[in-house]
């Protein structure tokens, strides 16, 4: 009976070391970057690279926003209008209004793309600090460059930085 008793008292440590073994996190180890990931980093951080990029993918953006939009703005809620119109007349008038109102929301969403990411870049090399100062003064300055033939510039320069603080909380 004692020799029983002796292998259970034995038993028992072992199991229980092992239980604690499979709780602990395995820890993997670091893995340095690659040449081509390093590469791709440092085409990435040029402000020329990010703003061209954010300035083409804004310019898609506002192209397919805009054809949506012109496809739900329907000038001819007059009914005379559409009683003189054919259909065909009617469909060409809308594609018309729809490419019109692409090529501008994609110019607009281009620009504003560009001159945000470009001022956001410049501002956050030169203070050398990723924080939310660098998107409000990037949206200040896309705010106030393209409201600069708006009567209300103050309006623009105040919302594009409150956005811009906005969408960095929601992060």
């Amino acid at each position: 009976m004692a020799s029983t008793s002796g292998t259970e008292s034995t038993e028992t440590p072992i199991s229980s070391l092992s239980s604690k073994e499979a709780e602990k996190p395995q820890i993997e180890p670091l893995r340095l970057p690659t040449i081509e990931e390093i590469r791709g980093q440092d085409i990435w951080n040029n402000c020329a690279v990010r703003s061209v990029v954010s300035g083409v993918l804004g310019g898609g953006l506002g192209f397919f926003m805009g054809l949506f939009f012109g496809a739900l703005d329907n000038p001819l809620t007059n009914p005379l209008v559409q009683e003189e119109m054919t259909a065909k007349q009617q469909f060409i008038y809308t594609a018309k209004q729809m490419g019109k109102r692409s090529i501008s929301s994609a110019k607009t969403f281009a620009l504003m793309g560009l001159i945000f990411s470009a001022a956001e870049c410049v501002v956050e090399k030169a203070r050398a600090k990723h924080d939310m100062t660098n998107t409000v003064v990037a949206g200040c300055a896309t705010g106030g460059s393209l409201s600069a033939k708006a009567k209300h510039v103050e309006r623009h320069f105040a919302s594009f930085p409150l956005f811009s603080a906005i969408l960095w909380e929601a992060r």
